[in-house]
């Protein structure tokens, strides 16, 4: 696998990708032809090689250049989910309201590095953070992707949830201005580590943009502890896909702690 893809021109894009017009403050699910459509541009950024190649990779199309992942089947978390493609198409389709560009994000659960490799192009300052037995994929696909081509170098490091992550990311030298996760949520059993953590790394002016699969009812109930803590506004609602993207803010925490006391 080379390391590095190739850039497209416009024309090469307008024949792999169809256009799609977008009001990110619009529900898409409530529209079966929109649904149809939005799935169908996003699912269309994936490709296949045309030639055998001695390594495993699938290759993605943002930002007219070719990303190609390399997967690991041994690792759950090194395998790239559709969530990560609905993450990345909305951030470059949705550059004028969510403007990445010179920007502190964050990514929980990188995995194969999709949206962390999308957020650089499009020039934000990413940290990219996941297990420590996925790091070295994440790292390989990251650097592959990114050497030479992003004004900043991202930082791949390891991030296990609710544990020392304030010691990783104080408060007072770490700021993130957006929090990117891909389907970082199902049955698995640290859902309340993940909350702790989404809890921390929030500040005032933090933006959450969360896509997520809904398969079993830890996703339905997690979403409603979730917003006892946080703002939610439903972006896309994709039913063909069974994915949903949302983006959250922190409540105004002496809100938050009246109503706790009056309960």
């Amino acid at each position: 696998m080379s390391c590095l893809g190739h850039a497209f021109s416009p024309s090469d894009m307008d024949a792999r990708q169809p256009k799609v017009t977008e009001d990110s403050s619009t529900k898409q699910g409530g529209d079966v032809a929109v649904d149809a459509e939005l799935a169908k541009a996003i699912t269309s950024r994936r490709f296949h090689p045309s030639a055998i190649s001695p390594e495993t990779w699938e290759g993605y199309i943002f930002s007219d250049v070719e990303i190609r992942i390399k997967e690991s089947t041994d690792l759950y978390g090194a395998v790239l989910w559709p969530s990560a493609m609905v993450l990345g198409h909305f951030l470059e389709t949705n550059q004028d309201k969510f403007n990445l560009a010179h920007k502190n994000v964050i990514e929980l659960g990188a995995g194969t590095g999709l949206v962390t490799i999308v957020s650089s192009l499009l020039g934000a300052k990413v940290t990219s953070t996941d297990l420590p037995d996925v790091l070295g994929n994440l790292q390989y696909n990251v650097t592959c992707n990114t050497k030479g081509r992003c004004k900043y170098i991202p930082v791949v490091t390891e991030l296990i949830w609710g544990q020392n992550v304030a010691e990783h990311f104080p408060c007072a030298t770490h700021h993130f201005d957006y929090i990117l996760a891909a389907d970082v949520v199902y049955a698995h059993p640290y859902l309340n580590e993940l909350m702790d953590t989404f809890d921390y790394l929030c500040q005032d002016g933090t933006q959450i943009l969360w896509a997520m699969r809904f398969r079993l009812d830890p996703e339905n109930s997690f979403v409603d502890r979730f917003q006892q803590h946080f703002h939610l506004e439903e972006l896309y609602d994709l039913p063909s896909l069974s994915i949903k993207l949302y983006r959250a803010w922190r409540k105004d925490k002496r809100t938050k702690d009246h109503k706790e006391a009056a309960a």
